[in-house]
């Protein structure tokens, strides 16, 4: 994912002199083109997050469109305050970028995992939230940075994740993509685990369960109406993140469920529980760890739906 995000940002940012990449000292090799032919437009601001997003915030006072771009928690947990206080408070172009969300750093331990980022960055007014789910949604999430004014969080994959979508498809902020229809049950997920869920769906369907799959790339804000329309046409929702399972998507969509007095029959949110990763290892082995490879996902969905 962050290749497609550095293409489609050089991309824009030849046609755009207001784009500005800021990093924290790391992603050379992936950010070199834009360096070396963008050279005004891009700044090293070293292993000082906090420097790097108040500068961010004074040039996009300035009118500047800038993204900053780190790793995991570094330009999110690290930098909080001037998030909330430079950014968000004053509402201006500054995006957020994370690099190896979920435990994508997996062997580096739960210092470099980024498994409560949505839920923080989702408290903070004027705050947008995308996680793409693959690497073309990746790309026109990168697009949709661009163009939304004001804060934005994309929260990226490492390297090596799937290409889902094989047609074009309609990106909007806001708005669920309906990837597969079912009748029986819902996997609402986000944050590149769409490859998992479309798995853990062919396995139940040769069990006779169809499942609907909605990639909901953006948590805010939540596409509600997807959620609604999900709960009313089939009896069980299951979210799906690499992420604790508070405060984020499930968090989001059981919000949406309970303002709108809609129950469904069965619901459960799946990702990580109250504690931090303790075992290390790659991320698929940590997927698998923590019930959120195919089988753990099918596990868990046949587990709710026979003994709730």
């Amino acid at each position: 994912m962050r290749t497609a995000f550095i293409k489609t940002l050089f991309e824009l940012a030849q046609r755009d002199d207001r784009i500005v990449l800021l990093t924290g000292d790391l992603g050379f090799g992936v950010v070199d083109r834009f360096m070396q032919e963008l050279p005004q437009q891009f700044i090293n601001a070293g292993v000082a997050e906090q420097n790097m997003t108040g500068l961010a915030a004074g040039m996009a006072l300035s009118g500047k469109i800038v993204f900053i771009y780190s790793i995991a928690n570094f330009p999110v947990l690290r930098c909080l305050e001037q998030i909330r206080n430079d950014v968000c408070y004053h509402r201006i172009n500054v995006k957020i970028v994370s690099i190896g969300g979920g435990m994508a750093y997996g062997a580096v331990g739960a210092t470099h995992h980024a498994t409560e980022d949505l839920a923080v960055m989702r408290a903070l007014p004027n705050m947008v939230v995308v996680a793409p789910n693959d690497i073309v949604e990746a790309s026109l999430a990168t697009r949709a940075a661009v163009t939304h004014d004001g804060p934005f969080y994309l929260r990226m994959g490492r390297a090596g994740e799937p290409t889902i979508h094989k047609t074009d498809i309609d990106f909007q902020v806001g708005k669920a993509i309906k990837v597969r229809e079912g009748c029986d049950l819902t996997f609402i997920v986000t944050g590149g685990l769409l490859k998992n869920v479309l798995g853990a769906s062919d396995a139940l369907a040769q069990r006779g369960l169809q499942a609907r799959v909605l990639s909901m790339h953006t948590i805010k804000p939540l596409d509600s109406v997807a959620v609604l329309e999900a709960v009313q046409e089939t009896p069980a929702i299951f979210t799906v993140e690499e992420h604790t399972i508070i405060g984020g998507l499930g968090g989001a969509v059981a919000e949406a469920l309970m303002e709108n007095d809609l129950r469904p029959t069965y619901f459960r949110r799946i990702g990580l529980q109250d504690t931090f990763t303790s075992r290390v290892g790659d991320q698929e082995y940590l997927r698998h760890v923590y019930g959120l490879s195919v089988e753990g996902i099918v596990h868990a969905a046949e587990t709710t739906l026979t003994h709730a």
